[in-house]
């Protein structure tokens, strides 16, 4: 995989580098909630730049349907790229149409342009390859080179991640570089006691990746909705808890393997229920309590790993060499449910172990509760991603970019 400091050194001045970023950033209307993901994309911007490539960024936002929608516009992140960058960047407001072309063609050495959402073109996420790759002719049109660095969306066989870089030269960016490192140490490379916690609300997202940790993890913590399938399976009832029964009987089977392997599977042992889900907008007051984890009345929707659990899991963490954390293990959005993911961040920091924080709701989560990044090993901008690499898969985006 060719590096950007490969593609740095044979010289960029005065070419157009389309970089494929992930800008897919919470949006509250305008306003981006959690801007990580392109605090992390924007050291390989600024290097183009400064180097006098005329650089593209592109990305997608959100899941319009193939048409533009106003609701998922790049327009704020292109405004807060440029503020990280200390310069403007021009936007265009299609991705292959006239805006695009005459912002690109505008672009002087060392400027920065990003074209709007990839998704507002169905071609960028066709099934057909026909389709996709017409779509990803006309972004080649573009571009005299091409930087992968949308570490969130390559397990995507999507046109802008798939298709352009077989159309034009490419390189791998920072972040994907720095991802990909981190992923080896968790897989060819890992350091023991290896720990596992995962958490997040279905099972059955998770199934693929306990499949493949079973033979390589020392322990895997269980947290958040997926864990009621698990405590269901032990026999105990979880209320109105969110439970996926099809999944039972693989889940059963795991616990086995488990414990044949030597493998220890840890469970909560005391969780925060309620009758009612709690409100996320207004963050009014939780009526809640905490009960064991064999003891959920039929009524109450488990909500939290408890106090007892988060002590456990803690204990779990301490004298971990490598720990990869993905899924918040309760709701952590609202105030009287994040304690279990305040503690499962809390004892990452405190760990000694290489950290990693595996993207998505886990990396908001972090920055919501007002922890310092600089104190995880790396915090990941893509949890799908992750996982997918874990499970062994084969990522088209960084497969394109291996040829």
């Amino acid at each position: 995989m060719k590096t950007i400091d490969e593609l740095l050194a044979e010289g960029v001045a005065g070419k157009r580098v389309f970089v494929r970023a992930d800008l897919n950033v919470p949006l509250a209307g305008d306003t981006i909630t959690d801007d990580g993901r392109i605090r992390a994309v924007q050291p390989t911007i600024a290097k183009l730049a400064e180097a006098g490539a005329r650089v593209i960024v592109a990305s997608h936002l959100g899941r319009p349907k193939g048409a533009p929608d106003p609701a998922f516009s790049l327009a704020p992140a292109a405004k807060r790229l440029g503020e990280l960058l200390g310069a403007d960047v021009a936007f265009a407001t299609d991705t292959v149409g006239s805006s695009a072309k005459e912002t690109v063609a505008a672009l002087t050495d060392g400027q920065v342009a990003v074209i709007e959402n990839l998704r507002f073109n169905a071609g960028e996420t066709a099934k057909d390859d026909a389709e996709r790759g017409a779509f990803a002719d006309q972004l080649a049109e573009l571009a005299d080179v091409y930087v992968g660095d949308g570490f969130g969306a390559v397990h995507r066989k999507h046109a802008s991640v798939f298709d352009l870089p077989a159309r034009l030269p490419h390189a791998a960016g920072h972040l994907i570089a720095s991802e990909v490192g981190v992923l080896k140490k968790l897989t060819a490379e890992v350091k023991r006691p290896y720990v596992v916690v995962l958490g997040g609300a279905k099972v059955s997202d998770k199934l693929a990746v306990i499949d493949q940790l079973l033979g390589k993890a020392d322990r895997i913590l269980i947290g958040g909705g997926m864990a009621y399938t698990f405590l269901y399976a032990k026999g105990y009832e979880v209320g109105i808890s969110l439970l996926q029964k099809d999944q039972v009987d693989v889940v059963k089977e795991y616990m086995e393997r488990a414990a044949k392997s030597g493998v220890e599977l840890v469970l909560p042992v005391d969780v925060l229920v309620s009758a009612d889900f709690p409100d996320l907008k207004t963050k009014a007051p939780a009526d809640f309590e905490t009960v064991d984890a064999d003891k959920i009345p039929a009524d109450k929707e488990g909500l939290d790993i408890g106090p007892k659990t988060r002590e456990l899991y803690a204990s779990k963490i301490a004298d971990a060499e490598t720990v990869f954390w993905n899924g918040p293990v309760g709701v952590f959005e609202h105030p009287d449910y994040a304690g279990g993911t305040r503690a499962v961040a809390q004892a990452l920091v405190d760990s000694s172990a290489f950290t990693v924080v595996g993207g998505g709701d886990s990396a908001a989560a972090v920055r919501t509760l007002g922890f310092d990044e600089n104190a995880f090993g790396h915090i990941s901008t893509g949890g799908g991603a992750s996982l997918e690499y874990l499970e062994g898969k084969t990522l088209p985006g960084l497969a394109a970019l291996e040829v």
